[in-house]
């Protein structure tokens, strides 16, 4: 049975049981903690949680999943892997233990005519926490299972908690015996390489307190209602069916292993090592398609690293089965085809996940010779301090400017000798993700504790937001942090957050900034409101100081938001959604949105594109927009179900999680998205705007910014006065003005390549002295000094070089020159044949010489670079080459 009709039988057969089918939510994890999303039931956390309440009493979805904590390992063994898809049905307060067992008997064990999965019963185990006596009960009588096929196991395989205080319950788990060839008998308590585990059931039913680990925390008392939450995990299933050892030879996977045989002929099975890069090269590639297919563009931080890294030891592996051609494509193309079955949104897109992934192949394989040339400098380096270990600063270094991930850099270090100071880079790492991971809590969470949020919740409700049609409203203080901290009051001089029961205010979110303005309340307290930020679903945050009073939760307030500030940045945000539209058309779909700022007067817009936007292209683009300003479109907001619009064609953001109603902005007929920001009424509204160019930001990501309205008309006023004043001083029109500069550069750029060939010449006229001035060291003709400073790398190498084809007579010869420029000192060192012959070698002088600067250098036998700190060590540089000239000669 294959994989996509595993996940259709699921659903099928829990939605004709009552259950919701609710879509496989984005990889991108709309939460905090969470880069990605790592488990089937983290789309239904707030459900859980009881933040928002479940819109359904019963539910069933497939899952995509990325967990990526030991990325290494993958390959290794067969049982790792990142991208998983785990289905799950859940249970809101309605069926219990009872429904959620028999439910997962009939599916699994029914005949495949009858929609079931077909297992034969006599090899399915159970295990149960140790005093749920109730689930046991269940299986045993109920369903039938022998006594001697249920076990019991204590709470760190058969209890779940989400870790944190909160609910928690134990769970049952249905493990499917594979036979005597998998180990020996005794049922998953015993080999759970035999009895491999397939389903998990969930009985949250209690709730926890604080604690550590697995075991270690109170059983506070029973949830208000218990709910249910299963996971079985689709590709243990689908090893299962069809009949194969591992999840690696399962038909999403296999198609991929196979593929990259064919690339490199290296067949799967044929030696340990090779089946290794195989399978990295099989999960990893799957795992960057649905992570490009949701969003995620490879960069140097979050979850854009996670695919970066991912896809950079694909690449690798694909390197080291013998590819020397790019391979993306087919890979890419094959991953397309097989899960695109599941997931039709993926050949939808299949264009703009294809320019993505070729554009990061294309980028590491250009890094791949450049990091090399730097590792072979630092290796150099670390040989000639007498050190066996690279420095962990290095392997940093590798990763955050080269991308090379860990891996690749303790094996070219290991293929010279070294080993890596690995605890120095983790070290590194680790402070780099501690400092990101703080700022953007700090941001949205004001270092508030989130249960603070919850509780304001859970007593007052959510916020209403009337900020799409109101700017002002009358309110009540239902909520009141000082410094993070709840309060019943604060004083004036204070840093608040404040929540109200209704806001104008704008809260940041889908690319838009938050509002501003004063909250004034009954007693006369005044609060100017900086940041609207939402923490927890629902809840407003309006954060700010307390200008005048006394601030008292539950007090009448008037909240009045920046009105022109809010004006400036809607037509921001309605100019954002006409450049998408209009890149859209120029570029076609690739040019989808990944990112976005709207502020005062001018925006951000973050597009898809593989190379830069030629010029005329974005003037293009600029007089399309500025065409519907003037058509005077009518801009309008509804809210319908995500499947009407869709049906309609509206866009949506990657990356952004959506319920089952949506708003929809439409601009008359040219553009449609799914939006929850402010806008402008009419493109009238906007007046103009600007185009300012457009940049990279990343691999296969491009950067437009633009202005818009009063601040795009004065950034061309200030245009026109340059114009103005450029043609003064060139004395022509305006139309005359590329022409006319064009011709003072390329005279400058002659003048400067004038003077650049009579330095060089000065340069070089000092060979001939040199040469003469060779002193003689023990038969060896060395000529080392020290030539003018700001003599540049390149004309001091031709000077050696010239110096050491002076030098005739069949000598030994050495040369060694330096020089100062921009005050850190250089050398450059030659030797000929015969010097070479009696064991002198450029490199080593080098080495010897740098070292003496303070730096490093190295470079071929013949002829070498190097370089350090100290411009006062030259003379005793020069007196370290000639002693070693003399102990070698």
């Amino acid at each position: 049975m294959e994989s996509a009709e595993i996940r259709r039988r699921w659903l099928r057969f829990f939605e004709e049981r009552g259950h919701h089918v609710v879509p496989s939510a984005s990889l991108i994890a709309d939460d905090p903690t969470l880069l990605l999303v790592p488990a089937g039931m983290v789309p239904f956390k707030p459900y859980f949680l009881g933040e928002v309440k479940a819109p359904w009493q019963r539910a069933t979805s497939v899952q995509k999943c990325v967990r990526t904590p030991d990325i290494e390992e993958v390959g290794k063994t067969t049982r790792h892997g990142t991208f998983f898809q785990m289905c799950g049905n859940f249970s809101f307060g309605d069926y219990f233990k009872e429904g959620a067992i028999t439910f997962a008997w009939e599916l699994l064990t029914s005949s495949v005519a009858d929609g079931g999965y077909g297992l034969d019963p006599e090899k399915l185990w159970i295990t149960v926490y140790l005093d749920d006596d109730e689930a046991e009960r269940i299986w045993r009588d109920v369903v039938g299972v022998p006594a001697e096929r249920i076990q019991r196991l204590g709470k760190t395989e058969n209890y779940w908690s989400m870790g944190v205080p909160g609910p928690c319950g134990p769970c049952s788990e249905i493990n499917y015996d594979r036979g005597p060839e998998f180990g020996p008998e005794g049922g998953p308590a015993v080999n759970d390489e035999r009895y491999v585990e397939i389903w998990n059931l969930v009985f949250m039913q209690y709730e926890r307190g604080a604690g550590d680990g697995k075991e270690d925390f109170p059983i506070l008392g029973d949830l208000p209602s218990q709910n249910i939450d299963t996971g079985l995990g689709l590709e243990r299933l689908a090893m299962i069916l069809q009949g194969v050892r591992n999840m690696y030879e399962t038909d999403t996977l296999r198609v991929v292993m196979d593929k990259a045989t064919e690339l490199t002929g290296v067949a799967y099975g044929a030696d340990p090592a090779s089946d290794v890069s195989l399978r990295v090269v099989a999960d990893h590639l799957r795992t960057s398609v649905m992570l490009i297919g949701d969003g995620v563009t490879p960069g140097n931080e979050g979850r854009g690293y996670v695919l970066r890294r991912i896809m950079r030891r694909a690449i690798r592996n694909m390197r080291l089965l013998g590819a020397t051609e790019p391979v993306a494509a087919e890979l890419v193309d094959t991953v397309l085809k097989t899960m695109g079955q599941q997931y039709p949104e993926l050949l939808t897109d299949r264009k703009r996940i294809e320019t993505v992934a070729l554009a990061e192949e294309a980028a590491f394989l250009k890094a791949l010779k450049g990091g090399t040339n730097i590792l072979d400098t630092a290796v150099t380096e670390t040989r000639a301090a007498g050190g066996r270990v690279l420095a962990g600063e290095k392997a940093f270094l590798l990763h955050d400017t080269w991308g090379f991930p860990i891996d690749l850099t303790l094996e070219m270090a290991a293929e010279q000798g070294l080993s890596v100071d690995e605890d120095g880079f983790r070290r590194l790492m680790k402070e780099q993700r501690e400092r990101a991971k703080a700022d953007a809590k700090a941001k949205k969470t004001g270092h508030a504790d989130l249960s603070a949020y919850r509780e304001i919740a859970d007593n007052s409700g959510a916020t209403d937001f009337t900020g799409y049609t109101a700017t002002e409203n009358e309110s009540t203080v239902v909520g009141l942090l000082v410094d993070g901290v709840p309060s019943p009051a604060a004083a004036e001089g204070d840093e608040v957050e404040v929540i109200l029961d209704r806001s104008p205010f704008y809260a940041e979110g889908g690319g838009q900034l938050a509002d501003t303005g004063r909250i004034r309340l009954e007693t006369g307290a005044v609060i100017e409101v900086r940041d609207v930020q939402k923490p927890v679903p629902g809840v407003h945050v309006h954060k700010g100081v307390v200008q005048v009073g006394e601030v008292v939760v539950g007090t009448a307030a008037h909240a009045a938001i920046d009105v022109k500030r809010r004006r400036a940045i809607a037509r921001a945000h309605s100019a954002t959604h006409l450049t998408h539209q209009a890149l859209r058309d120029a570029l076609g779909p690739t040019a989808a949105q990944a990112g976005s700022e709207n502020s005062p007067g001018r925006f951000r817009f973050d597009f898809g594109s593989p190379n830069a936007v030629p010029g005329t292209v974005l003037t293009d683009v600029e007089q399309r927009i500025n065409d519907v300003l003037s058509r005077e479109l009518d801009v309008q907001a509804e809210v319908m179900s995500i499947d009407d619009a869709k049906k309609q064609g509206a866009i949506a953001e990657f990356g952004e999680k959506y319920g089952e109603r949506v708003r929809v902005v439409t601009i008359g007929d040219f553009s449609k998205e799914l939006c929850g920001g402010t806008h402008v009424h009419n493109t009238a509204q906007l007046g103009l705007v600007k185009l300012l160019g457009e940049s990279s930001i990343g691999s296969g990501v491009r950067r437009v910014e633009a202005l818009v309205g009063a601040d795009a008309y004065n950034f061309l006023a200030k245009e026109h006065t340059v114009v103005a004043q450029l043609t003064d001083l060139v004395k022509g029109r305006p139309e005359e003005l590329p022409e006319k500069i064009s011709g003072m550069l390329a005279k400058l750029k002659d003048a400067e390549k004038e003077i650049e060939r009579y330095r060089a010449e000065k340069v070089l006229q000092a060979a001939a002295g040199l040469a003469e001035g060779a002193k003689d060291v023990r038969g060896v003709a060395l000529a080392a000094g020290r030539v003018p400073d700001g003599t540049s790398a390149d004309d001091l190498r031709k000077l050696v070089l010239d110096v050491r084809g002076r030098i005739q007579g069949g000598r030994a010869a050495v040369v060694a020159l330096f020089t100062v420029a921009n005050g850190r000192p250089l050398t450059v060192i030659a030797t000929n044949d015969a010097a070479r012959d009696r064991g002198l070698k450029a490199g080593d002088l080098v080495r010897t010489a740098a070292k003496t600067l303070g730096g490093g250098g190295g470079g071929k036998p013949d002829v070498a670079q190097g370089g350090g700190q100290n411009p006062e060590a030259v003379d005793e540089a020069i007196a370290a080459v000639e002693r070693l000239v003399a102990e070698a000669a």
